[in-house]
């Protein structure tokens, strides 16, 4: 299907001051990109709800959100005002992204939130934006700030999770590779969830993570992407049902598990990016000039049922990056190059 709807996904990185978030939001915006998703990793990047309102204050258009937040470093009450204060200040341009948690909960000894856990905060985070009252873990609570329905996506990766997206979430963040047959199998259970609920499809909007680096240089683009392939890699030692065709990977997923330093999250510096191939580099992400990469995304938008695409932000030349997605690659994309 034609995707025509596209976004950024960045983490604001300890060395970045948070004046810099303004401006690097601005020409994000002024180029005509849809949306933008924060990573919230507490103990690795700056503050998620400076970073939003910095952001609301200072653009136009752009759809603000979390990507991803979760319930066990932020309890849904902490989520929906924090998140409430980005929609009065972006008037209405806020979106919450939420996870089972991973990093953020990983690097302080939690553990992820449960599938039950995930659908009773979704549920709690749509009562208070409507005002009503709701109850969590057996205490009841009003939202006095309540405004809006701000839509609520769930990062989807695994089949119990998908089918969750698909029964209550407003949008889901798809996860998991840039390969057309994973998308499709993790697709299939987002139906199973819908159909389930008895939604129709135009009630979900689904938006894929892309992870894509356009260099003429191939070697540099896989440097660029690898630590988001290990992350990748160390992810899928947690996935419960292995897709179809992808056993052959266990062992590479279990090497970089073992090596994986939470406090690197998505770090260039990271040694955990040491383990992983090339071959894997290249399944789960998009590495290449402006023509591979264009081919690329289009065999995914020629071929899976997505509604928009998010490209996660590299460090290094990000101004280069947002002009080269927003000028080559979009317009070819979408048929207007």
């Amino acid at each position: 299907m034609m995707v025509t709807r596209f976004g950024i996904s960045r983490g604001v990185s300890p060395r970045e001051p948070l004046t810099n978030v303004a401006e690097m939001a601005t020409l994000i915006d002024d180029l005509g990109f849809e949306h933008i998703w924060y990573i919230d990793h507490q103990l690795g990047m700056k503050d998620i709800y400076a970073t939003m309102n910095v952001t609301a204050m200072a653009t136009k258009k752009l759809q603000i959100g979390t990507a991803v937040t979760n319930l066990k470093t932020r309890h849904p009450s902490v989520t929906a005002c924090g998140h409430a204060a980005v929609d009065e200040l972006s008037n209405g341009r806020a979106m919450v992204g939420l996870g089972a948690g991973w990093v953020a909960v990983n690097s302080i000894g939690q553990r992820p939130s449960k599938i039950s856990e995930l659908r009773e905060g979704i549920l709690a985070l749509k009562g208070m934006f409507r005002g009503e009252e709701v109850e969590i873990d057996g205490h009841k609570m009003h939202f006095a700030m309540a405004d809006r329905q701000i839509p609520i996506y769930l990062a989807v990766t695994q089949p119990r999770i998908l089918k969750l997206a698909g029964e209550v979430a407003d949008g889901a963040i798809l996860m998991g590779a840039a390969d057309v047959d994973l998308i499709n199998w993790q697709l299939e259970y987002i139906y199973e969830g819908l159909k389930a609920a008895g939604r129709d499809r135009s009630e979900i909007d689904i938006d894929f993570m892309c992870t894509t680096s356009v260099r003429d240089n191939q070697k540099d683009a896989l440097d660029d992407v690898r630590s988001w392939a290990a992350t990748q890699a160390a992810t899928f030692t947690e996935w419960k049902e292995i897709p179809p065709g992808w056993e052959k990977y266990k062992k590479l997923w279990d090497d970089v598990m073992a090596n994986y330093h939470f406090e690197k999250h998505l770090s260039l510096h990271a040694g955990h990016q040491d383990v992983v191939t090339d071959e894997w580099t290249q399944t789960v992400a998009i590495a290449g000039d402006v023509d591979y990469c264009v081919g690329r995304i289009k065999e995914i938008t020629d071929n899976c049922d997505i509604d928009r695409i998010t490209f996660p932000l590299h460090s290094g030349g990000r101004r280069q990056r947002l002009e080269t997605f927003a000028n080559e690659v979009i317009p070819r994309v979408t048929g207007k190059k």
